[in-house]
């Protein structure tokens, strides 16, 4: 590889600022702050505000609203007439 090119490539601490999930993945972001982990390790830290462990999508709590005033209703009175 060339030298002085490439962007740093370490082990970087993700947290999930809504229920302090935390996990360790390489990756070339760049960041300020540092965390010390149990084990001793000190890493760089990157805060995020959702992760897969707090997105709806992925823990099963995503709720499907009709909220375009009824238009899912409106579709099907349309094609319940036009079919009978």
């Amino acid at each position: 590889m060339k030298e002085g090119i490439h962007p740093e490539y370490r082990e970087v601490v993700f947290v999930d600022m809504s229920n302090n999930f935390q996990f360790v993945t390489r990756s070339c972001v760049s960041t300020k702050e540092k965390i010390k982990l149990d084990d001793g390790r000190e890493l760089p830290l990157v805060k995020l505000e959702t992760t897969s462990e707090s997105h709806p999508f992925y823990t099963g709590t995503q709720k499907t609203v009709d909220t375009m005033g009824g238009r899912v209703e409106k579709f099907r009175n349309k094609f319940k007439r036009a079919s009978a």
